[in-house]
């Protein structure tokens, strides 16, 4: 009798063994890493997070890089037909094809109208929206409305050069690129804007931003004047987190360790 008790203890000592190690199993196969999308700005292409991306994944994070239709590496796309819709469509289509849940989508620059119209259609496949010193485009508005007269002459002037179908790009320096490798790096990449996703507007169907988390990067020094006005607009806002980094426009390049850690600190 002694006998069979003591292999009935160890019997379920074995079993609960065995559940325990399922348990933790299980828990550990639902932690998963970080998933960014990182979207770039006007003129620029998945090519300007390259920094970022290597220090994200070092750290075990997924990141993706899409490139914009008609922009960097798909330049030979660019057509009349790239509006705003279509750079929205190819963020959507990327986070649904390759099956990404729980995203952190980020959007800098012209991409702060792009990522808000992607929480319009997919909120449930993402985890929280961060403009890195981006356009805050409300329903009915489009990325070249909410900019200052002049801002919007000269883009529809400069378009002229194309019969509308580009915008040229700024001079790096309007960036906030002062080391002169990097500018030359910039230079090398650029390419025109379709004009169409400046002027289209952003049709939404929810409130802005979908429920989800809102949180605003701004870029202090300098800072461009259009952005701090989006930048002043959000920092006193309950629904909104704000930073700020000390550095130019596109501090993927500028500060990319900077970066790359505030980015790791707001999506825990």
């Amino acid at each position: 009798m002694k006998s069979i008790k003591i292999k009935s203890v160890i019997s379920h000592l074995f079993l609960s063994v065995l559940i325990l190690s399922s348990v933790i199993s299980n828990a550990q196969s639902t932690q998963k890493n970080p998933v960014y999308v990182l979207v770039h700005g006007a003129w620029h292409g998945g090519w300007c997070w390259q920094k970022v991306s290597k220090n994200l994944r070092a750290n075990g994070a997924e990141v993706y890089t899409p490139t914009l239709s008609g922009l960097g590496e798909h330049r030979n796309t660019l057509n009349k037909d790239i509006n705003l819709d279509t750079h929205i469509e190819d963020i959507v289509n990327l986070i649904v094809m390759e099956d990404l849940r729980n995203v952190i989508l980020v959007g800098h620059s012209y991409a702060g109208t792009v990522i808000a119209g992607v929480a319009d259609r997919i909120p449930e496949r993402l985890n929280k929206l961060i403009f890195l010193d981006a356009m805050i485009v409300r329903n009915g508005e489009s990325a070249l409305s909410v900019h200052p007269k002049e801002a919007r002459e000269y883009s529809e002037n400069s378009s002229k050069s194309s019969n509308g179908l580009s915008i040229p790009s700024f001079p790096v320096e309007a960036f906030g690129i002062t080391n002169k490798e990097d500018a030359k790096w910039i230079n090398e990449r650029l390419t025109p804007q379709p004009f169409k996703t400046f002027t289209q507007t952003l049709v939404l169907k929810n409130p802005y931003g979908n429920h989800l988390p809102l949180i605003y990067i701004a870029c202090t020094n300098p800072q461009m004047p259009v952005l701090k006005t989006f930048s002043d607009r959000v920092k006193n806002d309950k629904n909104w987190k704000h930073y700020s980094l000390n550095t130019g426009h596109d501090a993927m390049i500028t500060v990319p360790d900077e970066l790359s850690a505030l980015l790791e600190k707001i999506s825990k």
